[in-house]
């Protein structure tokens, strides 16, 4: 194939070429004379400058893998319901090596990088780790050359932004697309209709053959927007194709002639809000429905969108596996599953088991969870009113897939039932998380624990069907984001031991920094950069919330989703245990200590609600008190995502890592911040236990129940309330908030909250309590050796080299995707 001929016009990377390319823009993308720009202005014309280079990568990119002499690499396909991709600037310049050559072409035009990196809105296209690990992998994907195509939805309002409102929750709408979106390219030209409702029927096609015709209720138009994501310092790039929902037909001239002007638009506004919020709130049956239709909407066009690229390479449809591999991201995308069968066997006339075998080979899932109520069935009645051809198909998968358990299991009724694509049990459900285990070729969980118990638990009767399909692939975080572009001054300090190959090379090379872990002059270096992050922190935490912290304290940070499991409370039981001993004996040898809290509570989450009202109530009568003033201050941190978090997470001196054991699939919070040097305090749960095996023992803090013990415990039958009767401070601590000590006397506020942990404690609080109180103590008594903590706090960066999301990648390469990076030539 000739070569594609692509213009270097626009990749000069000097200082005046780039400051006369931010001048272009803002004269000819932004319309703006200097006299009248705003400081958005300026942000979306370097924005655009920047995004020249990543597009001339790009198609470079592109034209090496077309004109490849080899057999071409598989495209891995990445269906996510979210990537929460965090600000791109800042990210962008570092991957592509720009940073300090844009800031000098800003200086010389009077401005600051911070401020045009301040300017940027951070796309909420996520809730928390699943939309975050989605992001690592793709920037990943692109610093390894992979070629890849990350799909899923343009929100056009993302995750909500979080305010606090006398202590509670409050959500707004995330405007992020209110003053446009430089780094997307539209593409009017690549769209696809989906069907909804309606019903099916039998036809004979012309060749004899009878097939299904779907007679749709309506049909909702995709329209694709990609985003070049830059892979570090490799030329590579990956693309990120989010889907519209746009009307057919925006606009029905005959109703309008008709004097009806609002059903004019009707169709417009309807299929427009398929792609309008992220998350809907699903517990009304309008929620669901929306959810369902998210799900479908972006599969379908991502499907569709894969068959033309393949047909565009001159491919026929039989051997569509052999140019994608199809990643499902959790059990959200698993309908795609019956949506590829559809397309092959409706639209492409492939005999069923071609089809089926082509739908297995291009298909692996992702597990993210051991909540079984997290594993996502649908109502029958609802799933078979909007997508009536799916259930069909579905219905066929099962049976088939059934009639073959039953050679091997005869008999066997109650496996039968729980291996079912549908729940029979009461009212009736479509199972995902079976349908994605019976469709994909490979299953696997996300750290070694965690796919331990899915072939245990929840999956076990999969596993016995299917051994060979279950994997292992520990998530990881990329150290550009995480490391380089949050934590500069710790980037500096380690590359002036170990050279800058260490942020591409994260397993290989970063061990090499354990040979300054007691050199007392790099801890020296080491213990100002932690001290310059707090300081910086602490002046963000007193601007945003009002609370003056003491950057000297100890640092003790809880950053995540809030929920049950995660145990946000039992930290809680803590800082009042704390309180409590200080107000016993005020001369008490205390660790001054901050403790951060962050993160949000889904908008229908009573609970998760209730427990950030705790934390604001207990901050309130705590950080007032005079008797521990300077010694214990508690900050809500509001709003938490990737922003935020490339504050807090560099400025950490201890990582709560407190879930349930064997409730946490890996985490990745827990990376990033040991990362960047926070010591881990941790149950042995998701990804702890091999962050400690690497970190070392004697550097993390271990407390609790293990899983294997935490099973025993609920077998056996848990008492939460000998566990409250049996410990005095525990039970002056739970008695505190039920007795309004933190609710200005209402004895009610909290009431849910204690009568759940004293009758059914279904995440073990009241069990691991003794237990963490005793080993936050052993995390004062090592936080007083500060020469001891550096040492401790050195090392963890130094052993975190497995847990690069670029490890992660290659062993999905290697063990589930069979795919290679495209070499540049």
């Amino acid at each position: 194939m000739a070569r594609i001929k692509i213009s270097s016009d626009y990749d000069g990377q000097s200082p005046s070429e780039l400051q006369m390319s931010i001048r272009r823009h803002l004269h000819h993308t932004q319309a703006k004379p200097e006299f009248f720009a705003t400081r958005n202005d300026w942000y979306m014309a370097t924005a655009h400058a920047v995004r020249d280079h990543m597009l001339h990568n790009w198609l470079t990119t592109f034209d090496h893998f077309m004109s490849s002499k080899r057999v071409r690499p598989k495209i891995v396909s990445y269906l996510s319901s979210e990537f929460l991709m965090g600000p791109h600037l800042g990210n962008n310049l570092v991957n592509l090596g720009l940073t300090e050559p844009v800031r000098m072409a800003l200086t010389g035009i009077g401005h600051k990088l911070e401020d045009i990196l301040h300017q940027e809105v951070e796309p909420g296209l996520g809730n928390g780790g699943l939309g975050r690990l989605a992001a690592c992998y793709l920037e990943s994907l692109a610093t390894l050359r992979v070629p890849a195509i990350g799909y899923g939805i343009r929100y056009e309002f993302g995750i909500f932004d979080q305010e606090i409102h006398n202590g509670w929750q409050a959500e707004k709408a995330d405007k992020w697309l209110k003053y446009g979106n430089p780094w997307e390219v539209r593409r009017p030209d690549t769209t696809y209709d989906v069907k909804f409702g309606g019903y099916t029927q039998f036809v004979n096609g012309s060749d004899g053959k009878l097939s299904v015709r779907w007679i749709p209720e309506k049909i909702i138009n995709g329209v694709a927007y990609d985003t070049p994501v830059a892979g570090y310092r490799s030329g590579g790039v990956t693309v990120l194709r989010l889907w519209k929902s746009e009307a057919v037909a925006e606009f029905d001239f005959q109703i309008f002639n008709a004097g009806d002007y609002y059903k004019a638009v009707d169709d417009k506004i309807l299929s427009e809000t398929i792609s309008k919020v992220l998350y809907p709130n699903d517990q009304p049956e309008i929620g669901k429905l929306l959810r369902l239709c998210q799900q479908y909407f972006f599969v379908s066009c991502s499907l569709q969108d894969m068959i033309s690229l393949h047909r565009s390479l001159g491919r026929s449809i039989g051997s569509f596996s052999e140019s994608f591999a199809i990643q499902i991201n959790d059990t959200h995308p698993s309908v795609g599953i019956a949506e590829l069968m559809r397309l092959l066997v409706d639209e492409h006339n492939l005999e069923w088991d071609e089809a089926w075998r082509i739908t297995q080979e291009a298909f692996s899932y992702t597990n993210h969870t051991l909540l079984s109520e997290a594993l996502e069935k649908w109502p029958l009645p609802l799933f078979s009113s909007v997508l009536p051809r799916i259930i069909e198909i579905i219905y066929e998968i099962n049976r088939r897939f059934l009639d073959e358990v039953r050679i091997g299991f005869p008999k066997d009724e109650a496996r039968i039932a729980r291996l079912s694509l549908i729940d029979e049990t009461g009212d009736k459900y479509v199972r995902m998380a079976n349908l994605a285990c019976v469709g994909c070729h490979a299953v696997n969980g996300v750290a070694d624990l965690h796919t331990d118990l899915l072939k245990k638990t929840i999956l076990h009767d999969f596993d016995e069907l299917f051994p060979k399909k279950f994997h292992n692939v520990t998530n990881g975080v990329t150290p550009r984001r995480w490391v380089a572009l949050s934590n500069p001054g710790l980037t500096e300090l380690i590359s002036s031991k170990l050279g800058d190959r260490w942020l591409s090379n994260l397993e290989t090379e970063l061990s090499g920094l354990q040979a300054y872990a007691t050199d007392t002059t790099f801890q020296r270096k080491w213990q100002k950069v932690k001290q310059a992050n707090k300081e910086a922190l602490a002046k963000v935490i007193l601007e945003r919330t009002g609370i003056e912290v003491d950057p000297k304290s100890l640092f003790d940070v809880q950053v995540k989703r809030i929920h049950e499991y995660k145990r946000q409370h039992l930290n809680l039981l803590h800082i009042i245990t704390l309180f409590n001993r200080m107000k016993r004996d005020a001369r008490a040898e205390i660790t001054p200590r901050t403790f951060i809290f962050a993160g949000k509570a889904a908008p229908g989450y009573t609970m998760a609600k209730l427990i950030i009202k705790l934390i604001t109530s207990v901050a309130e009568v705590i950080n007032a008190d005079p008797d521990v003033a300077g010694r214990l201050k508690i900050v809500f941190f509001p709003d938490f995502n990737v922003t935020n978090g490339q504050l807090i997470y560099p400025a950490a001196d201890l990582s709560e890592q407190i879930s349930v054991a064997g409730k946490e699939a890996s985490g990745t919070g827990n990376m990033k911040l040991a990362l960047n040097g926070a010591v881990t305090i941790g149950t042995l749960d998701g990804a702890n236990i091999e962050i400690r095996d690497e970190v070392g023992e004697e550097n993390f803090f271990i407390f609790g129940l293990n899983a294997t013990e935490a099973n025993e415990l609920r077998a056996r039958g848990y008492h939460p309330q000998s566990c409250y009767e049996g410990n005095e401070q525990l039970r002056e601590a739970i008695d505190q908030i039920a007795e309004g000590a933190f609710s200005n006397g209402d004895r009610d506020l909290f009431r849910p909250l204690v009568d759940n942990l004293l009758n059914r404690d279904e995440y073990l609080l009241l069990a691991d309590y003794q237990s963490y109180i005793e080993c936050q103590d052993r995390v004062s008594a090592a936080y007083r050796n500060r020469k001891k903590w550096a040492e401790m706090s050195i090392f963890n960066v130094a052993r975190m080299g497995k847990f690069s999301s670029d490890r992660s990648v290659r062993e999905y390469c290697e063990k589930i995707w069979k795919t290679t990076a495209i070499s540049a030539q």
